[in-house]
């Protein structure tokens, strides 16, 4: 389906680039990805995502917008305190795209639910911040064949992947580490605009994915030390006794 006049304009800046021109961005209005978590990461992924043009954008949360979370959840304003993240989040990605399907999804994502939730995408992104929620959802994309593209941040840190298939997200995380053993943002802080880093890469790669362009970022792990102003990747490799994708 060729784009109209206004998609030509829209997207004018992303036509013009030899990698992704006009088949480029057919693909990207035709996909349909899914944004697990609205806050410091999902905030910067889905409104690059609906500027980018993304036809259908699905997003996953159940939490209320609170006042802490304007330091760094720049998809939401004072006024929204106390709404549906989702549902304020989808008001303001139809005002900066039309064109973009939102589809809110207010729940938490569960190991039951996550495969029903993911299965009318074509990407999941993962920008939650329990070990409960990437766990479950990196099972369910293993297990469905969904590219997850997994971003995630801490203080001044932030780490970046894209799964598929084999070496899956387990090979790295084997199981999710004892509750109570790993603090959140509320207790250790978090500088909002670490999180917009690795929130605007997870979208960058996640765009990669589907426009076929690139180099995938699968089988590596990204790392980004904002302090030191340092970005470090490493090779992720099969492990043969990994619970989900292992030999056994």
């Amino acid at each position: 389906m060729s784009l109209t006049d206004q998609e030509l304009e829209r997207y004018a800046r992303h036509i013009v680039l030899r990698e992704v021109g006009g088949t480029g961005q057919a693909r990207i209005r035709a996909a349909k990805v899914l944004v697990v978590g609205a806050g410091g990461l999902g905030s910067p992924i889905a409104l690059y995502l609906a500027a980018a043009g993304v036809g259908v954008l699905g997003l996953v949360d159940d939490d209320r917008v609170s006042l802490s979370n304007l330091q760094r959840q720049i998809l939401f304003r004072t006024a929204d305190i106390g709404r549906s993240k989702v549902e304020a989040g989808a008001q303001v990605l139809a005002a900066l795209n039309p064109g973009v399907r939102v589809q809110t999804h207010d729940l938490r994502l569960t190991a039951d639910n996550a495969p029903g939730l993911i299965a009318p995408y074509d990407v999941v992104i993962d920008g939650s911040d329990n070990f409960d929620t990437r766990f479950a959802l990196a099972d369910a994309a293993y297990a469905a064949q969904k590219t997850l593209v997994s971003a995630a941040v801490t203080e001044f840190d932030g780490q970046l992947s894209t799964y598929k298939g084999r070496p899956c997200y387990r090979c790295f995380n084997p199981a999710p580490p004892p509750p109570g053993n790993v603090p959140n943002c509320s207790e250790t802080g978090v500088l909002g605009a670490a999180a917009g880093v690795m929130g605007a890469l997870a979208a960058l790669e996640a765009l990669k994915e589907i426009a076929g362009i690139g180099e995938s970022l699968a089988g590596k792990l990204l790392i980004y030390e904002a302090l030191s102003v340092r970005f470090r990747t490493i090779i992720l490799h099969p492990d043969p006794a990994c619970p989900v994708c292992g030999k056994s």
